[in-house]
C-alpha cells in the first residue's frame, strides 16, 4: 500500500472498500482482505489528519507570540 497518497485518495479507496463489503456476493476471504486494507487506509489516514492538526496547532502558537 502506497503511503504517497493524498488524504483524498485515501478516503475515495475507503469508500471503494466500503461499497465492496457492502455487496451481497463477497466472498468471506475477500471480505477479510478488503476489511483488512480498510482499516489499514484508516490507519494512514487519521495519521496525516494528526500531523495536520499538529502543523495547525504549531502554526496557530507562532502568530500568537
Amino acid at each position: 500500500m502506497e503511503k504517497n497518497k493524498s488524504f483524498e485518495q485515501l478516503l475515495t479507496e475507503l469508500e471503494q472498500i466500503v461499497k465492496d463489503l457492502e455487496a451481497k456476493d463477497i466472498q468471506l476471504e475477500t471480505a477479510i482482505k478488503k476489511y483488512q486494507q480498510g482499516i489499514e487506509l484508516a490507519k494512514l489516514s487519521y495519521k496525516m489528519l494528526d500531523e495536520a492538526q499538529a502543523l495547525i496547532v504549531q502554526n496557530a502558537d507562532k502568530d500568537n507570540e
